[in-house]
């Protein structure tokens, strides 16, 4: 469906070129365009109007606002001239940038011009009505003289200037204003960039710190695994010939002592035994801690090892109150170094038994996940959680804490734990005072 014109012109003689440009803004002005698009409608059509002029042939001009699609001020200036097209598209390039859209047609008989220009937001609603009453008002329109309308565009250069003048200040002002904005962030950004060279020399020389005391950190640790290493193989020896002096003293060959001197003999003789046990973890000790011990990996049948463990263990549990169960392992082998995981699960079943008044100490093994789960569990007095780590440090006992049987050298669990991480492991303890102690040995099923 096609709208009914607004108002119709016809282009003759080059006086018309001021009226088209006047009826141009008028038209757009009531329509309800904003006063620089008026002005550059008007401008575009007296310009399209000089150029149909000049080839010689009059032009037929209509206003139109589309019924259908986006709300558009629609120009349509009908060139007898079938050949004129590609001439005007040339002369025209410029006119194109005062609309939003320009076409040049060339039909069997004609060419056809249309510009259009789209309504504002804010502009009008063209009901019918209202559209009655342009048609009215514009039938009514009288042209000015040339000079009316050149003083009008006088005017309008005037305001145009006015406002490129508001603009250069404009853009003066946000010219200064971004100046002194780049003044500070290059400010800020020198005196960043100087707190970060100053940070990075800080954290270069923190760096060079940590090294030197890494490095002094492994050159006292090697020196401790060295002492301790020394140190043992040097005391095994006297400590061995005391044991060995004591066995002789009450030897059933040698001269009857009294039961004092008996006495103290044996009393001899267990302290060089503790001693040696302890000479012994210091020395197994160090060469953990010194990377010395290589795990020999082969298929360990773990219900083999578990027997092992209840025979010889079984000594220990020798109190009625506390039972010792050592339960069937739910995977029957896995590949480690057996001689290895057996300390470790000797340790972990010694170090309960020693603290263990009464309840039961436990031995078991099932799968976790891909890997297998060793625990060790007791009914002891239990750990606070604040010290879990800490009994695994050399030497440390929780305070408070005494052994039921026998005596603690501060080393099982520390000598424990580095094995588990030499066997491709770990070891933890989940423990609450008054209720007992759980040790989990996880181990990866296949090495």
């Amino acid at each position: 469906m096609t709208a009914e014109p607004l108002m119709r012109m016809r282009l003759r003689v080059e006086q018309d070129i001021f009226v088209v440009r006047q009826l141009g803004r008028e038209v757009a002005r009531m329509v309800g365009l904003e006063s620089q698009d008026q002005t550059r409608m008007a401008t575009a059509l007296s310009e399209v109007a000089r150029v149909l002029l000049a080839a010689g042939l009059n032009a037929e001009v209509a206003f139109t606002v589309p019924a259908i699609g986006v709300p558009s001020l629609l120009v349509t200036m009908a060139h007898p001239d079938a050949g004129a097209a590609a001439r005007i598209t040339g002369q025209l390039r410029q006119v194109g940038r005062l609309v939003d859209t320009m076409e040049v047609d060339e039909g069997e008989s004609r060419t056809v011009i249309r510009m259009s220009r789209r309504l504002p937001p804010g502009a009008p609603l063209l009901t019918p009505e209202r559209m009655s009453e342009i048609r009215a008002g514009l039938s009514e329109h009288v042209p000015g003289t040339p000079l009316d309308e050149l003083a009008v565009q006088n005017q309008q250069l005037i305001a145009a200037l006015d406002e490129v003048r508001a603009q250069r200040d404009d853009l003066a002002r946000l010219n200064a204003e971004l100046e002194e904005t780049n003044r500070g962030v290059m400010a800020l950004y020198n005196q960043l960039s100087q707190e970060l060279e100053e940070t990075n020399r800080g954290v270069v020389a923190l760096y060079a710190e940590l090294d030197e005391k890494s490095a002094q950190l492994r050159a006292a640790s090697e020196a401790k695994s060295r002492f301790l290493a020394n140190v043992s193989h040097e005391l095994r020896a006297p400590v061995t010939a005391i044991i060995g002096l004591g066995r002789l003293l009450t030897d059933s060959g040698s001269d009857e002592l009294t039961v004092e001197q008996h006495r103290q003999v044996d009393l001899i003789r267990t302290s060089a035994s503790d001693l040696l046990t302890l000479v012994n973890g210091l020395l197994d000790l160090a060469k953990a801690e010194a990377g010395r011990i290589e795990p020999h990996w082969s298929e360990v049948d773990l219900r083999a090892m578990f027997g092992q463990l209840r025979g010889t263990l079984r000594p220990l549990a020798t109190r009625p109150e506390v039972d010792f169960v050592i339960e069937e392992p739910a995977v029957p082998a896995l590949r480690s170094d057996e001689v290895l995981l057996a300390q470790v699960l000797r340790n972990l079943l010694t170090n309960a038994l020693k603290f263990t008044a009464s309840g039961s100490v436990r031995l078991s093994a099932a799968p976790a996940g891909s890997d297998i789960e060793f625990i060790v569990a007791d009914t002891g007095a239990g750990i606070p959680p604040e010290l879990h780590e800490r009994i695994f440090e050399e030497f440390y006992q929780v305070p408070g804490s005494k052994p039921v049987s026998g005596k603690g050298t501060g080393l099982g669990l520390p000598y424990a734990r580095r094995l588990a991480g030499i066997l491709g492991g770990g070891l933890r303890v989940d423990s609450t005072p008054g209720t007992g102690s759980v040790f989990t040995l996880r181990l990866p099923v296949t090495s």
